[in-house]
């Protein structure tokens, strides 16, 4: 028993690093290539050191420009989406009514629903209201995307708050809307930090849709614009591209490094409730 219980745990390590390196693998490619004067698609050591990929990329046509709009479209889209999650989410939570199971099973499956199956009707709509090859356009369509799934999440941890504090509020003279900024949503910091981040790292590594509802060349994202590194003929300008990958990925890094004590510190109840 003791000889099998060893082999099951080599053989789970082993898989477990089989799958580690296979995310390793690629982020040590991105960051090897793009000091890599000479990169190409191995995974190796640079052939000396040198910033001239960062140098080449860091223009406002290819780089600054780009990182920009998408910082535009994805926070403009992420803020609409917490708010919006947050108000539907708050009568869902607090509120009994035989609608709410359909009403959940509704969204579920709208979350589902593949983005390339409605994006014909929507980029038709978008003509007819004037919002195609707009920013607006973009951000309510990146906020209406995500909405779903954030509802689902911001529910259930509003669901972990205790009514009888909002019911505290509720004598105290406090309307709902009231209660559900100053105690709700601070009590349920960690929730909003994961819808936050979620919809954000969704919608900053979206390419179709912008690409399909933006026409105009200076308001296309970084997600689009990578696509320039990609030349004819299937040459490739590697180390440039993953250059442009680890500048690329830095606000998101950042975003979590921000929530990451959010994310880890659990509802902040404090001893409020006491039973």
């Amino acid at each position: 028993m003791p000889r099998r219980r060893t082999s099951r745990r080599l053989a789970a390590d082993a898989g477990l690093l089989v799958v580690a390196a296979a995310f390793a693998l690629p982020l040590a490619w991105v960051i090897l290539s793009s000091l890599d004067p000479r990169a190409d698609l191995r995974v190796k050591a640079p052939d000396g050191l040198t910033l001239d990929n960062f140098d080449t990329v860091l223009t406002p046509e290819i780089t600054l420009t780009p990182l920009l709009n998408s910082l535009i479209l994805c926070g403009g889209g992420t803020l609409l989406t917490v708010a919006c999650s947050a108000l539907a989410a708050y009568p869902l939570s607090r509120f009994r009514s035989r609608l709410n199971r359909p009403f959940l099973l509704t969204i579920l499956f709208a979350t589902s629903l593949p983005i390339t199956a409605i994006m014909v009707p929507v980029y038709a709509l978008f003509v007819r209201v004037n919002l195609i090859d707009t920013m607006q356009g973009t951000i309510f369509f990146f906020a209406a995307s995500q909405l779903p799934f954030a509802i689902w999440l911001m529910k259930n941890f509003m669901d972990g708050v205790p009514k009888d504090l909002e019911e505290a509020a509720w004598t105290d003279g406090a309307s709902s809307f009231q209660s559900l900024i100053r105690i709700v949503l601070p009590l349920m910091g960690p929730g909003v930090a994961v819808v936050t981040v979620f919809s954000f790292v969704m919608m900053w590594g979206n390419f179709f849709v912008p690409f399909m509802l933006l026409l105009t060349p200076d308001q296309m994202p970084a997600s689009v614009s990578i696509n320039e590194f990609f030349g004819n003929r299937g040459m490739v300008a590697y180390g440039q591209l993953a250059a442009f990958s680890v500048i690329y990925s830095t606000p998101v890094i950042l975003l979590y490094v921000l929530v990451a004590r959010r994310l880890g510190g659990g509802f902040a109840l404090g001893g409020a409730v006491k039973g």
